[in-house]
């Protein structure tokens, strides 16, 4: 079972995610993409990993802005399955440039 970070953990782990931000005991990150195709794309090639690491962000898309909220639901906190999401989302992210 993966355990709740830290606050310590916590903090280390946003430093290297700068993108993210905490809100309301998850991991946040909203990203605008130039176009809605392409939005699509971030979300399609995110749900691949999320479905191939069984662990699932909530994510809300509106346009061209999509949002993505980490956090395990099975321990209500952020653990490593969190962070370990959130920079596989930063790579989806940083490879449409």
């Amino acid at each position: 079972m993966p355990q709740i970070l830290s606050e310590q953990d916590l903090g280390k782990a946003l430093g290297a995610l700068s993108t993210w931000r905490l809100q309301d005991g998850a991991l946040v990150r909203e990203a605008e993409l130039p176009s809605f195709p392409q939005a699509i794309q971030v979300v399609n090639r995110v749900a691949e990993i999320a479905e191939s690491a069984d662990h699932h962000p909530d994510i809300d898309i509106r346009w061209r802005t999509v949002t993505f909220r980490l956090m395990t639901h099975s321990e209500d906190g952020i653990t490593e399955l969190d962070t370990t999401l959130a920079t596989e989302i930063d790579g989806v992210l940083d490879a449409l440039g």
